[in-house]
């Protein structure tokens, strides 16, 4: 299955979630970590072209992205989202991203 079907699967899933469905939020997490963590061309395809609303779900798991990654071109993906959307101020994602590189 095409990673943006997966993914728009599982966001529509955490979306309709309560904000208190710990398991639930959780499960929709490790998804879309997954998803996210198996082709970093491929991922970063698709944040390139993601509108903000998902991209706002999304980047829940920014670090668990960066963790597996440790990539380069995760980390221009996100600076390049953070000029496209900058009131989702995702410098501490960045940072983050830029620590797992640096160990």
């Amino acid at each position: 299955m095409k990673l943006e079907i997966r993914v728009k699967e599982v966001l529509k899933r955490r979306k309709n979630l309560n904000i208190n469905d710990d398991f639930g939020i959780e499960k929709c997490w490790n998804e879309m970590t997954e998803s996210l963590s198996q082709n970093e061309s491929e991922t970063t395809c698709y944040l390139a072209d993601v509108n903000e609303n998902d991209l706002y779900y999304i980047s829940e798991i920014f670090e668990d992205i960066s963790e597996k990654l440790q990539s380069e071109q995760f980390i221009n993906c996100l600076k390049e989202l953070d000029k496209k959307f900058p009131e989702l101020d995702m410098t501490k994602d960045i940072d983050i991203a830029e620590s797992y590189i640096e160990k």
